[in-house]
């Protein structure tokens, strides 16, 4: 979570490095990679307390950007060295957690499970999140866990480094993450 200035230009600069937005044009064409430098900002003038008036107009060009792309991301989810790649529907409930260098798809839902309480997904550093993957309820990713396309998890793989499939979804792979995509955040 972000609670400095130095943190947000550590998130942005992981963000940056995920993406592979490498040209200089890229914060002004990249609608991606302008929506997370606009959550990032929202998160840091939100969680630092920053001017309210500033705030409040970067959380409205946030909703304005988000609606457009199709996301409904909420502040304060992800880790730094997010990776969206892709323009589409991308929804997340506001009390997932997410770890550092998550690559997520289009189609993707992390949400809780009906009429457990609100409990929903933790997920792990260096996860990749494949297209129409859906992620419910109180479970635990964890490290280095590839999800694949269209796999329905409903139960926690904790130990990671594997490759998870199916519906519901099942360790298909003893593969990791490893090598897979770039890590913006190089902690872990």
């Amino acid at each position: 979570m972000i609670q400095s200035y130095a943190d947000y230009r550590m998130y942005l600069e992981a963000d940056r490095i995920a993406l592979g937005a490498e040209s200089r044009w890229a914060p002004w064409r990249d609608e991606i990679f302008r929506f997370q430098r606009l959550l990032r900002k929202v998160e840091f003038l939100t969680n630092c307390r920053k001017n309210s008036l500033r705030r409040r107009f970067a959380a409205y060009r946030f909703r304005r950007l988000s609606i457009k792309l199709g996301f409904s991301i909420p502040i304060n989810v992800f880790g730094p060295g997010l990776a969206i790649l892709h323009y589409g529907t991308i929804v997340v409930n506001s009390g997932a957690r997410i770890g550092s260098n998550c690559r997520i798809h289009t189609g993707v839902n992390i949400g809780a499970q009906l009429g457990s309480g609100g409990a929903v997904p933790k997920i792990g550093n260096n996860c990749y999140i494949a297209p129409g993957a859906k992620l419910f309820g109180a479970i635990e990713i964890g490290d280095n866990t590839a999800i694949g396309a269209n796999a329905v998890v409903n139960k926690s793989f904790p130990g990671g480094n594997v490759t998870l499939g199916g519906i519901p979804a099942k360790i298909i792979s003893e593969k990791s993450t490893e090598g897979l995509f770039t890590h913006g955040d190089k902690r872990f």
